[in-house]
């Protein structure tokens, strides 16, 4: 009886190292996974290198880019300002960085901090769909929405002068004959709690000076091509550190993790 019990006493340790090697890590500070591109670790070699101006009807800046590597406000280390001031006045799209590196499906992290009251930048997938960054805003336009689509979670937001984290899996639009046959998909983790799963995003918002296929049929045209990520510049400061990403390749329209 004794050898049963320490059998299944084993069994169940087991199960239990399984399940927490499962166990999705999430959240600020998350390390990058073994595969994962790493595509800002708080240098100027790897902005310089990776990153570049978005090339969009509203283009102001000129490389090389100008946001600002500064000194991490609450931890050790560098991080990057999104205060350009060619974008000041919120003039989406003169600044805007975007990798020079294009995606289609993956899963990313992103570690955002507000420094200022109604600071306002935005996570753009595939340099399309906006997860928004706003201090002050929980409506469908504020904080970690799919911006106009989806109900912000402003109650996870840490508040200005501290570290927040976009975790997410990302699953591009599918076309057939030129035809969009499956919208593009997103779950998102914000500061470690899952917000919304298999989220389907219709559309670009913002008109042209937004992003990839903005000005195409009132931002419903969607193209079958893929994008950069896009950190959005409005003239504010806002601080980017620890972004990297894992390409995936998602035959299911299914994006939870």
């Amino acid at each position: 009886m004794k050898n049963v019990i320490r059998t299944m006493g084993l069994f169940l340790f087991f199960i239990s190292l399984c399940s927490m090697a499962d166990t999705v890590k999430v959240g600020v500070g998350t390390v990058p996974a073994a595969d994962a591109i790493i595509l800002f670790n708080g240098s100027r070699d790897m902005l310089d290198s990776l990153w570049t101006y978005w090339n969009g009807p509203r283009l102001a800046a000129e490389l090389p880019i100008k946001w600002q590597i500064v000194d991490d406000p609450v931890d050790s280390g560098t991080v990057v300002s999104s205060n350009d001031r060619a974008a000041a006045g919120g003039q989406y799209g003169a600044a805007d960085i975007v990798t020079k590196q294009k995606f289609r499906d993956f899963r990313l992290h992103v570690e955002f901090l507000v420094m200022h009251k109604g600071g306002n930048s935005g996570v753009y997938l595939q340099n399309r769909y906006e997860i928004q960054i706003l201090d002050g805003d929980s409506t469908k336009h504020g904080m970690a929405a799919v911006i106009n689509e989806t109900e912000s979670p402003y109650h996870l937001y840490n508040g200005l002068g501290q570290w927040n984290a976009y975790d997410l899996v990302f699953r591009a639009a599918r076309f057939q004959d030129g035809k969009r046959t499956q919208k593009a998909m997103v779950t998102l983790y914000f500061n470690g709690v899952q917000v919304y799963t298999n989220q389907k995003i219709n559309q670009v918002w913002g008109g042209a000076n937004s992003g990839l296929d903005g000005g195409n049929d009132h931002g419903k045209g969607i193209t079958d091509t893929p994008g950069g990520l896009k950190l959005q510049a409005e003239g504010h400061d806002v601080r980017y550190r620890n972004i990297w990403i894992k390409e995936l390749d998602l035959s299911e329209p299914d994006t939870d993790f």
